[in-house]
């Protein structure tokens, strides 16, 4: 309580905090309510096309985590820059992102466009939900480079505390594709029905405005008019007439020091939770509509409090860069008691809201009771988490600790969580539910050592210290 009374007096804190998870945590809000309303429109084509395109979306899950990896990893070094005002060096981050992330994508998009069947028999054996995913993944693979594109620049922007220009540019996609999918999906305003084509065409054609327009905003404006592409404009110019290298030795070591533990952890954890999806696609299209189901409910959820966490990202980060140790510390504090408080109330609205979320749907008695006990499960597991997450994600990151993020991700998954759901799944056949509790207890795993690591405090330093 002590802690808790500490952190409600520091209002430099709570606003800074609140300036920064508020638009991040709306912005992620919208993506997530716009999941679920694509989840309740296909879920009107049957529970078949629901699981299809579930599992579809499963290589656009292990892609955006890579993305997340590429971006979390850029913005540990990009915060910490802003801390020092090195803008110079924030750029040559943000070129570094885009290439990275754009030529990763390459390996989503070919696989995605040329053999979709093939990527749909790695998650299920049914062909009727086989040939309706390939439908929906040969259309909206196009949009993967993009969306590298949107992402990247979003989380540099955010990591210099330009929070709201995602936020706007995010909201006016989000319409055209919520419009699009009604129009596409079902054939209104005289466009033909075209089922789950329409609902990734409609994403995609979303996903090209809102890349554009992102970059139309940052890159009209010149150096000098306040505008948001200025820390591009500016150091850009001087680098070219100062013949600066974009790129040297230095740099780059330093970068891939940094990002790549967290572009391995994000991969490598995503590609794990995808394992997860093959011993879902086996248990039959109930147990996988009622995890998708589930799984869009939840990030709906737990918006606010990744947002918290992409906020601790940033303020830490710019603290650490600044050489302002004990005060990152002591946010690092306030951050576990906001994230565990938070989410102890998030937790009893979940479970407040369950039966309301069901009606929604209108599925099948089966799936309606695997959905109420997966989302029952999820409120009682939400707190460690999501502190869980804090520790990962925020502060062990943001001090470039990103061996022991790898670490506790990777072996949680992958030591645990998948024994658990082949096990539950595949050798006992118990029922979805008792096989999505099984693989929670790594969650516990996590919270143990985690907790340690961060009593050892190896996560504050300053990691651009040296040029």
């Amino acid at each position: 309580m002590n802690r808790f009374k500490i952190m409600l007096k520091d209002k430099k804190f709570l606003l800074k905090t609140l300036a920064i998870t508020g638009p991040i945590a709306l912005q992620n809000l919208l993506n997530n309510v716009l999941n679920l309303v694509d989840t309740l429109m296909v879920g009107q084509k049957g529970e078949t096309t629901l699981a299809a395109v579930g599992l579809a979306n499963k290589v656009f899950f292990v892609f955006t985590l890579l993305l997340f990896g590429i971006c979390s990893g850029s913005g540990v070094l990009a915060s910490q820059y802003w801390g020092k005002r090195e803008l110079l060096n924030i750029h040559r981050v943000l070129r570094m992102a885009l290439l990275i992330g754009v030529g990763g994508s390459f390996l989503f998009v070919i696989p995605g466009i040329f053999f979709p069947e093939f990527v749909m028999r790695i998650f299920t054996p049914q062909e009727g939900t086989i040939a309706i995913g390939a439908v929906y993944l040969g259309v909206i693979a196009i949009s993967y480079p993009l969306t590298a594109v949107s992402m990247v620049y979003a989380a540099i922007l955010r990591s210099m505390n330009y929070v709201k220009l995602p936020v706007i540019v995010t909201t006016i996609a989000i319409c055209i594709n919520v419009v699009l999918n009604y129009v596409l999906i079902f054939g209104k305003l005289g466009f033909p029905e075209m089922g789950v084509a329409g609902a990734a065409l409609a994403t995609v054609i979303a996903r090209i405005v809102e890349c554009s327009l992102l970059l139309v905003v940052i890159y009209k404006h010149k150096a000098g008019d306040g505008g948001v592409g200025d820390f591009i404009h500016t150091k850009y110019d001087k680098m070219k007439e100062n013949g600066v290298p974009f790129l040297n030795k230095t740099f780059a070591s330093k970068f891939f020091i940094t990002a790549s533990p967290v572009i391995a952890n994000e991969f490598m954890w995503g590609l794990g939770v995808t394992m997860y999806s093959l011993v879902y696609g086996r248990m039959g299209d109930s147990a996988t509509a009622a995890v998708t189901i589930t799984s869009t409910v939840e990030q709906v959820a737990l918006v606010f409090f990744f947002g918290i966490c992409a906020a601790a990202a940033v303020i830490l980060g710019n603290e650490l860069g600044a050489d302002h140790f004990e005060k990152a510390e002591e946010y690092a504090k306030n951050f576990i008691m906001l994230q565990f408080c938070l989410s102890l109330v998030g937790a009893v609205l979940t479970f407040l809201m369950i039966n309301p979320i069901i009606l929604l749907f209108g599925v099948s008695n089966l799936v309606a009771g695997y959905i109420r006990n997966c989302l029952t499960i999820v409120a009682v597991v939400m707190p460690i988490r999501m502190l869980n997450t804090l520790f990962i994600v925020a502060i062990f990151r943001s001090g470039g600790d990103t061996k022991a993020a790898l670490f506790l991700d990777v072996t949680g998954v992958w030591l645990i969580g998948i024994p658990m759901a082949v096990l539950g799944g595949l050798v006992f056949k118990f029922p979805v539910y008792v096989v999505y509790a099984m693989i929670l207890v790594e969650e516990y795993y996590k919270l143990i050592l985690g907790y340690f690591r961060y009593r050892q405090k190896k996560w504050i330093k300053n990691i651009i210290s040296t040029n």
